[in-house]
């Protein structure tokens, strides 16, 4: 499986100048390379590369940076067609998807840019790097990284690394491919149930996030309401600190329930049953407070961090259908919208069983997900 190493670098003042340039040239050159894709249809990667690959040049880029702004233009396009054939962009005719389909992409001055092992050397001994910059090949550059980081770079890096200026500060986002362990045959499955009070509840009754999280979100929400009222330069620079701030919270957040998740799961040899939540906030209809908070909280990424945490430590995961979860009785299996009398309590209106209602969905999830694993394995044995 694939994995980043996230690095910091410490330029000096002048290798850090350099690092500014390169970017900035390698941005413009991809710029100049997404009009002429755009404007004649090439969005192939070799048919971009032939087109451009003497221009790029032109500009000051050297061979492999020159191929490797080509093969990012031909990914932006790559991306934009997926997106654009998933809806994300709106239907036929909305002005959003004209507008994504009628201008070329554009890349950020200070946008990420690729570089293979032929205009990047690690030395990993000394935790150091040289990248060939706009100047020419810089010196070496420390990095900082945690010893299992370094481990990792030693025993799994392959292919490219991405330099990456961030937060005022620089990295490289270093691509380690890391054997996986064999999935064990699990003895039973424990449900995730993703929401809104709480982000995640499991089957064995831990619900994790709540009010503390709901505050943090909330107040950022009505900062970022009287900044937008504001609207002046220093309120927009404010703005956009606290986006990468509220990211950044959202992303450890995700972390520590995932790998709480994970460990359970793994303790007790157990597999994890998620929803599919695909296009969930298409499907839900919610008062505007809860579609403000439904927005604005990453369930994608909570669920992606727990399935890729699962493949590293040879979890089983299943996605189950998430269709009644939430009014089905996990103890009798009747489903009604009377057993929800309001938003956290399940009771029961055949049995009279009552419980948590996220827990109660979370069981319902385990239950799927034991029956969906019988299933699937039933058709690959019959196979």
């Amino acid at each position: 499986m694939k994995l980043v190493v996230q690095v910091k670098l410490l330029p000096d003042a002048a290798t850090e100048a350099a690092l500014r340039e390169t970017l900035a040239l390698c941005n413009r050159a991809a710029n100049h390379a997404s009009r002429r894709a755009f404007a004649t249809g090439a969005k192939g990667k070799t048919s971009v590369q032939r087109l451009v690959y003497g221009e790029l040049k032109a500009m000051g880029l050297s061979a492999q940076p020159a191929i490797h702004t080509a093969r990012k233009v031909a990914g932006a396009y790559a991306t934009l067609k997926a997106n654009l054939k998933a809806g994300h962009y709106g239907p036929e005719g909305s002005k959003r998807r004209a507008k994504a389909e009628k201008t070329p992409a554009r890349f950020r001055k200070d946008a990420a840019q690729p570089f293979d092992d032929r205009c990047l050397s690690w030395q990993l001994d000394a935790q150091t790097v040289s990248i060939w910059t706009a100047r020419g090949r810089s010196g070496r550059i420390p990095f900082a990284c945690s010893p299992a980081q370094l481990e990792m770079l030693r025993a799994y890096r392959r292919g490219e690394s991405d330099l990456v200026f961030r937060g005022g500060a620089w990295y490289l986002y270093a691509t380690c491919e890391v054997p996986e362990p064999e999935v064990y045959e699990p003895d039973g499955f424990l449900g995730a149930d993703l929401g809104i009070a709480n982000i995640a509840t499991t089957s064995d009754g831990v619900r994790h996030a709540g009010r503390q999280l709901n505050q943090v979100r909330h107040r950022n929400r009505r900062l970022r309401s009287r900044l937008q009222a504001k609207g002046t330069k220093s309120a927009k620079r404010l703005l956009r600190k606290l986006s990468g701030r509220e990211a950044r919270f959202a992303a450890d957040v995700n972390h520590r329930i995932a790998k709480s998740i994970v460990t359970e799961a793994q303790r007790t040899c157990r597999g994890i049953a998620l929803e599919d939540l695909g296009g969930i906030r298409d499907r839900v209809r919610l008062r505007k407070p809860q579609r403000v908070t439904l927005h604005s909280w990453s369930f994608h990424q909570l669920g992606s961090f727990i399935s890729y945490k699962a493949q590293r430590a040879g979890v089983p995961v299943v996605y189950v259908d998430a269709a009644y979860t939430s009014k089905g009785c996990s103890a009798c299996g009747h489903i009604s919208k009377k057993n929800r009398p309001d938003q956290a309590t399940f009771a029961c209106t055949s049995c009279g069983f009552a419980e948590h209602a996220d827990v109660n969905a979370a069981r319902n999830i385990a239950a799927r997900g034991v029956a969906g694993w019988a299933v699937s394995h039933a058709a690959d044995d019959a196979a």
